[in-house]
């Protein structure tokens, strides 16, 4: 017999990190011209998160950290067929499409917050890198533009990811990443305070 346990999984740092920056990513997206101030400063929030985030992978809690998640590109693409077949594996933290999507939102929402700087200095000559970058505003705003767009992308992705997991798996992983929480199905009579790193993947 199996029962359903729940257990802790996001920790606070780590939902407050996910909202705050696509709040802050949304802000800035939808933004600018008139609304300039607003837009940068979003941006700084922005770059600000992900410097966190990079910081909390390695000192946060267990499925916060890196270590916990990350794989090789061959993993997260072998996941995905499972997917496609339905038979994926379910994982209580990141799954290997998921930790693999982590890494690209990372990558995205950094270059867009560094290359709005960049641009910011070379247009306007403000900001923190004003004096030091001078030439080519055209040109990082067009990068600049490139990586938002892309970024939104990865964003769709990402979502889209959630409700096909959601749907395979029968949770709500919207929900789990407001609560923290998740179940853990196991055997009757354990009582193991957290799951080993073999319970971490579940059917």
């Amino acid at each position: 017999m199996k029962s359903n346990r729940i257990v802790k999984v996001w920790d606070l740092p780590v939902r407050l990190f996910h909202w705050l920056l696509v709040t802050a990513f949304f802000l800035a997206y939808f933004t600018e011209d008139e609304l300039m101030t607003i837009h940068v400063w979003a941006g700084y929030t922005v770059l600000g998160l992900v410097l966190f985030r990079i910081i909390w992978g390695f000192v946060g809690t267990r499925y916060a950290r890196f270590s916990s998640f990350l794989c090789s590109p061959s993993g997260a693409f072998a996941y995905l067929k499972d997917v496609l077949l339905l038979r994926a594996k379910r994982y209580l933290g990141h799954n290997p499409a998921g930790a693999m999507m982590i890494v690209l939102l990372l990558i995205g929402v950094f270059m867009t917050a560094v290359t709005g700087i960049i641009a910011y200095a070379a247009d306007e000559g403000a900001g923190p890198l004003a004096g030091i970058v001078t030439r080519n505003g055209e040109l990082w705003e067009e990068v600049h533009e490139l990586s938002a767009d892309f970024t939104l992308f990865l964003v769709f992705l990402h979502v889209a990811g959630v409700v096909v997991e959601s749907l395979l798996h029968r949770e709500n992983l919207v929900k789990s990443m407001i609560d923290g929480n998740k179940r853990v199905e196991e055997s009757v009579g354990r009582i193991d305070d957290e799951p080993s790193k073999k319970q971490t993947a579940h059917r």
